[in-house]
């Protein structure tokens, strides 16, 4: 079942089109990486997800059932985390977490465990009863990420949860997503595509209001073949040989050659020529290509 589903969606801002027919969908319990630059229509595609902005063609549905601008009905299934989710300071989070749980329509009785539940989930167990004013950037994420999660919804949205925070604080959202994915399906919005590698099952990748690249993961990487591969030496004398009789390698080391444009037929070609050269490298690999240069190649087609 797709917990969310896009179709032919579409956004002008006077002249300017900002999503051109976007269809995407994503199954229920994936973490979907929507990767793009900054200004690739990443956050208006979410506010058109959330009722909040009307889109000029198109439809989106959650859980089968279909947004309507200016009506909240569908957000009943959504959570969301904005970029800089904003607070009460003077609350706690146990205040805070009330405060939500009870817009939300959640009684009193389920309401104190499910706190509590989620303050543990987020690491602010201990922090329960300060401020928030005091707060971190990195524990107001993960405060945010707890009141997103309150009704217990089908989908999590979150809008570049790990752009202003530092290695740990990073490490610490992209670890509360993978413990969550047995409970609600995540669209993690992003431009930091090492997150999007250690989490997502599931990719979309949006440029210039395109969706370029779509699917698992692993599916993407196999389709885009230019990954390039690296082949290592005992010798300098057989890396420099080879070389001379195979340009196009960057000299990683003294005996490690790296071809980082090449194909899988490339490094064939490769293989064949060092038996005819006689040279037996320490290793011949295909490198798997990364996220990044999915990106770069994707972006330039």
């Amino acid at each position: 079942m797709d917990v969310l589903e896009l179709t032919g969606v579409e956004k002008r801002f006077g002249e300017r089109t900002v999503l051109k027919n976007l269809s995407l969908s994503v199954p229920e319990g994936a973490i979907y990486g929507f990767i793009g630059e900054n200004g690739a229509g990443k956050t208006t595609t979410m506010k058109i997800i959330l009722g909040l902005l009307a889109a000029d063609d198109g439809e989106v549905r959650i859980c089968g059932e279909k947004v309507v601008y200016g009506q909240t009905r569908t957000n009943r299934f959504v959570g969301y985390l904005p970029d800089v989710p904003e607070f009460y300071g003077y609350l706690t989070p146990k205040e805070y977490l009330a405060l939500c749980g009870g817009l939300a329509g959640i009684s009193q009785n389920a309401l104190r465990p499910r706190a509590e539940e989620l303050l543990s989930l987020v690491g602010l167990t201990s922090a329960a009863n300060r401020h928030i004013s005091g707060f971190s950037r990195g524990m107001k994420q993960r405060l945010g990420i707890a009141q997103a999660l309150i009704h217990r919804p089908k989908l999590l949205i979150c809008d570049e949860p790990t752009s202003a925070l530092d290695p740990t604080g990073r490490k610490d959202i992209i670890d509360i997503l993978r413990a969550i994915r047995s409970e609600t399906t995540v669209l993690f919005s992003t431009h930091i595509l090492p997150d999007i590698e250690r989490v997502c099952d599931q990719i979309g990748l949006l440029h210039d209001g395109k969706l370029i690249l779509s699917g698992r993961l692993e599916e993407v990487r196999a389709m885009h073949t230019k990954s390039g591969f690296v082949v290592e030496f005992a010798e300098e004398s057989e890396t420099v040989s080879f070389l001379s009789v195979y340009p196009g390698g960057e000299a990683d080391t003294t005996s490690r050659l790296i071809y980082p444009t090449a194909t899988r037929a490339d490094m064939i070609e490769a293989m064949k020529l060092l038996g005819d050269m006689r040279l037996c490298p320490l290793k011949i690999e295909q490198r798997e290509p990364s996220l990044e240069s999915l990106f770069m190649e994707a972006s330039v087609e």
